[in-house]
């Protein structure tokens, strides 16, 4: 009889994304991010700079923070990392990412927790349409809860035009 409870697909996933983060570079929060079709991991991204550019941890400071210290959301353009999402679909064929479900996982690393209301910028949600990408798996503020997002509802529901913007 085995005592040992086997850990479902989702959480499987999601904790192979939250070990991809380790490899982040921002100082602020790091994500990171696998794409799934078919039970196999086709793409893996985290965040942090430009292939070739120096990355904030090496710096010793965030130029987001720096130019912008009031913006808790936005100020992208300021950010030196491009975002575990794109890192993951730049790395992937758009025919292996049309169906397929992309897991998340964000952690602040001033204390190591899971970064609340974790979600996909404006930009990295159109990326995921055009991408083809069929839903999101986002884990939550512990290990085990997580949101599922169908990104059919970011389609039909567009917050640029609607007057509501999320982060």
């Amino acid at each position: 009889m085995c005592v040992n409870k086997r850990l479902d697909k989702i959480n499987y996933y999601l904790d192979i994304a939250e070990t991809v983060a380790k490899r982040g570079t921002c100082l602020r929060k790091n994500f990171g991010c696998i794409i799934v079709k078919n039970d196999e991991i086709i793409s893996t991204g985290y965040s942090g700079a430009p292939r070739g550019r120096i990355n904030c941890i090496d710096l010793g400071y965030c130029t987001k923070k720096r130019k912008f210290p009031e913006i808790r959301h936005g100020g992208y353009d300021a950010c030196r990392s491009v975002h575990a999402e794109q890192n993951a679909m730049l790395s992937a064929s758009r025919k292996d990412m049309i169906g397929a479900t992309m897991y998340l996982v964000g952690k602040r690393t001033d204390t190591g927790e899971y970064e609340p209301g974790a979600n996909s910028c404006q930009m990295c949600r159109k990326l995921i349409i055009n991408a083809g990408i069929k839903q999101i798996i986002i884990r939550g503020q512990k290990q085990g809860e997580y949101l599922t997002v169908d990104i059919t509802d970011w389609v039909e529901h567009d917050d640029l035009l609607e007057g509501k913007i999320t982060y």
